[in-house]
């Protein structure tokens, strides 16, 4: 059998290589994916400030929150993972914990806070106790010293004014660093900042992997110890938010790729079997039991498996590399993030092609394999059977996930959240879809049949009775194109959609004509009463926003993520659109807080009631609840006083001031800001929107490359088997070019009839989530994209239909039958 298999392969070359090909891109893109979650995980970011620590001490960010208001029936309690948001300081009592560590040499403690030079951009300032982290020597700042980065430009002896949370201090330069910090007297530092980061000094033959875990038996799950790569997190600002957002990207496109890879894969895999079907039955014919059919398809499948997936091992590094590079380039995860793609996303998708590839090959095979002889040799010529009971099963189960998904995305999720259940449908739709494809193939061709024979007459008779004849050879050929159109028309509209909606809220909520930006990290409280103060200026509020989390009692409308909030000034309260459905907004100060309405229910909540809430830097609190609010179906948001929120915040002051009136005198009344109105902010939110667009045009392009790349592989094996069916029509007096013109016109049919049932596979997608975000049943963007994508498409198909087709009329007809 092994000899058999070997030989099979050598001489139906064209339809393995095509089965290698599918393998190859699919392995690379799960492995690409791979590294991008390793990348996340690892959070591998090289330290400089601290590189002198050999582990490093920072408050644990991830809290436990429960998912149920109370435990279950045997006492457990589930639990869900949030993560803070901010700045979380340490106990002042954990650096003497940690020099008690056997191990330990010395334990240097990093307090820090925001600190802006005038004329720079925000940086930080640090004790000089902490400075020898980073290897730097000299005499210590004095009180009112300050040693400055070397790329400020300012020397020694210099008076500079330095912003601390909006307040404008002059200090005296006693030097200057490599560093991008500031370091202060720790006076002056213990005065103004927060102890965030301990840095531990192993002593000397001591292992900094088993330091690190002696650190986290003695200090507790209130920490986390970063050993190696891991130590330089702490010196990157929202290192925790980006490593999570790199794992749920390659998470989910991962999970993509892995589905489509098993389609694209399977549709290859059976164009290569029907090919075969004649020789299939004649070993069928000769004796050959239907087990040893499935073990030489079996054995096929595994070898030109192994071949493809290990061929990709380098190619996948170098795409995940790709994507990684792109996601930088994008501000979406920072440069001091070190890729990584090690063995386990290696083997992963080694694993996911092989298995894609040894499921693909048994289920062509089974069919095959389980006809009679006689019936086999009727379908090597005309395969008209194709609907198993399996095969109808698992359409329908797809099929029911698709609408229950639309039913999810219709009445449980709203706005932009809806994408979350909207995205996973498209994989439903196309796979019921592919499924169902030879049906489906019928039903539309059988549609254009009629103007195909009107418009094109001999060619396009000879091309529609092909159609009707080849139907269910020819669903193998629509498939690729529909999952290529499908998927391409779901995830671009879905970004556009998710863009509108959140451009729509943006816009409703800003009722201010400009906004002042502050350029040193913040503004001290009296800058806003200078506003008010100025000359035909409406109403003014302080802007700041954060992430708290409802502890008490049970909040079941609230994320994972949270409860975004906003910081406003009461009096400047009518600057927020949000309808007030009982309370009052002015009431927003001290302690207060203005919910969302579906989430005060959830919780049986009323003004005047009082609930407990973690804010963004680890601190808990009681507030009161002073007015119940609507906010924009998918956008919950707390209202709060903005004093309030910034006191939780790293940067500890609101950064900006909403104003309404007269905005001319902003500029030249307040210093260190800028002005933005309304033009600008618009502009520089819509940049945002598509920043955040990019990242997944970015993955998805890589996805939808690839099934254009199994309309191509697919198109060609098929027009290039049909080099008997060609010499034969030109032996029967089919001119060359008639025969050309007939397999152009098959290629339209193919496109009309893929991008038909791709339309409909996003439309599973795109109607509910259109309807969810916007209210609308057609999704919103510009119908350009429609031809483009479709013209793509028709392109492609066209192209891997003609050339093909054109090699094989090279070919004397005597010559190809004789062969066949």
């Amino acid at each position: 059998m092994l000899r058999l298999t070997l030989r099979t392969l050598r001489y139906r070359k064209g339809g393995f290589l095509a089965t290698f090909v599918a393998l190859f891109f699919g392995a690379s893109i799960v492995m690409a994916c791979g590294g991008l979650m390793e990348t996340g995980i690892r959070t591998a970011v090289p330290p400089h400030r601290l590189a002198g620590a050999d582990a490093v001490v920072i408050a644990e960010r991830s809290i436990a929150l429960p998912k149920d208001k109370a435990p279950d029936e045997d006492g457990d309690v589930d639990y869900e993972t949030g993560l803070l948001t901010e700045d979380v300081r340490l106990d002042p009592g954990i650096a003497a914990k940690a020099a008690a560590v056997p191990g330990v040499d010395r334990v240097v403690q990093d307090i820090a806070f925001p600190a802006t030079l005038t004329g720079t951009s925000p940086s930080t300032g640090h004790n000089w106790s902490s400075a020898v982290l980073a290897g730097l020597t000299g005499g210590a700042p004095q009180p009112g010293q300050v040693v400055v980065p070397e790329s400020s430009g300012r020397t020694t002896g210099s008076r500079v004014d330095i912003a601390v949370r909006g307040q404008v201090s002059q200090y005296t330069v006693s030097g200057t660093s490599s560093q991008s910090v500031m370091y202060f007297a720790d006076s002056d530092a213990q005065r103004l900042g927060r102890l965030l980061t301990l840095g531990v000094v192993a002593s000397p033959g001591t292992d900094s992997v088993a330091l690190g875990e002696r650190l986290e038996n003695a200090l507790g799950a209130s920490v986390s110890v970063l050993t190696g790569e891991e130590r330089g997190a702490p010196e990157l600002k929202d290192a925790a938010r980006q490593s999570e957002l790199l794992i749920t990207l390659a998470g989910v496109f991962g999970g993509f790729a892995v589905m489509i890879s098993m389609m694209v894969v399977s549709s290859t895999f059976s164009v290569s079997v029907q090919q075969r079907k004649r020789e299939i039955a004649l070993l069928r014919a000769v004796g050959t039991t239907p087990g040893q059919i499935r073990r030489m398809i079996f054995a096929e499948s595994l070898i030109v498996s192994a071949l493809a997936t290990l061929a990709a091992w380098i190619p996948g590094s170098w795409v995940g590399e790709f994507l990684f590079t792109r996601l930088t380039d994008f501000g979406v995860v920072s440069p001091a993030f070190q890729f990584h793609q090690g063995w386990i996303p290696s083997i992963v998708g080694i694993g996911t092609a092989l298995l894609s590839g040894v499921i693909a090959a048994l289920a062509a095979a089974r069919h095959a394999a389980r006809t009679r002889p006689t019936e086999a040799l009727a379908e090597a010529a005309v395969q008209r059977k194709w609907l198993t009971p399996t095969r109808l099963i698992f359409a329908i189960l797809a099929f029911a996930g698709g609408t229950a998904l639309a039913i999810v995305t219709l009445t449980v999720m709203s706005g932009p959240l809806a994408a979350s259940t909207a995205g996973p449908a498209v994989i439903c739709w196309a796979t019921g879809f592919t499924l169902l494809a030879p049906g489906a193939t019928k039903a539309v061709m059988a549609v254009l049949r009629l103007p195909i024979r009107a418009l094109t007459r001999v060619p396009g008779s000879l091309a529609a009775s092909n159609t009707k004849v080849r139907a269910v050879r020819l669903a193998s050929a629509v498939a690729p194109v529909m999952l290529a159109s499908g998927f391409a028309f779901a995830q671009i509209y879905l970004q556009t959609t998710t863009a509108e909606s959140s451009r729509r809220a943006y816009t409703e909520d800003l009722r201010a004509d400009a906004v002042l930006v502050s350029t040193t990290g913040g503004f001290s409280p009296d800058v806003l009463n200078t506003v008010r103060s100025l000359p035909g200026v409406t109403a003014a509020s302080e802007w700041v926003t954060s992430t708290a989390f409802v502890t008490s009692p049970r909040d079941s409308e609230q994320e994972d993520d949270g409860l975004p909030v906003q910081g406003i000034t009461a009096a400047g309260s009518a600057l927020t659109a949000m309808p007030v459905l009982s309370g009052r907004l002015s009431d927003l100060s001290g302690n207060t807080v203005a919910l969302p309405a579906s989430h005060a229910e959830a919780m049986n909540v009323m003004v005047g009631d009082s609930i407990t809430m973690r804010f963004g830097d680890g601190e808990s609190g009681q507030v009161k609840v002073v007015a119940l609010i609507k906010p924009r179906q998918g956008f919950d948001v707390g209202l709060m006083p903005a004093q309030l929120v910034a006191a939780h915040t790293s940067e500890g002051a609101p950064g900006q001031i909403m104003v309404s009136g007269d905005v001319s005198r902003l500029a030249a009344s307040v210093p260190n800001a800028v002005v933005a109105d309304r033009s600008a902010l618009t502009e520089a939110y819509s940049k945002e929107l598509e920043t955040s667009a990019m990242i997944n045009y970015l993955l998805a392009g890589m996805i939808v490359l690839y099934t254009a790349i199994s309309v191509i592989n697919t198109l060609v094996v098929e027009t290039a088997d049909r080099r008997r069916e060609f010499g034969l029509l030109r032996l029967t007096g089919a001119r060359r070019g008639q025969v050309l013109r007939m397999v152009g016109v098959e290629g339209v049919a193919i496109t009309l009839a893929g991008i038909v049932l791709g339309t409909l596979v996003s439309a599973g997608t795109l109607v509910p989530f259109s309807l969810s975000a916007l209210d609308s049943v057609v999704p919103y963007g510009p119908f350009w994209i429609y031809l483009v994508v479709a013209g793509a498409a028709g392109l492609l198909t066209m192209t891997a239909t003609m050339i093909p087709a054109w090699l094989a009329l090279r070919t004397r007809p005597v010559d190809t039958v004789a062969v066949q």
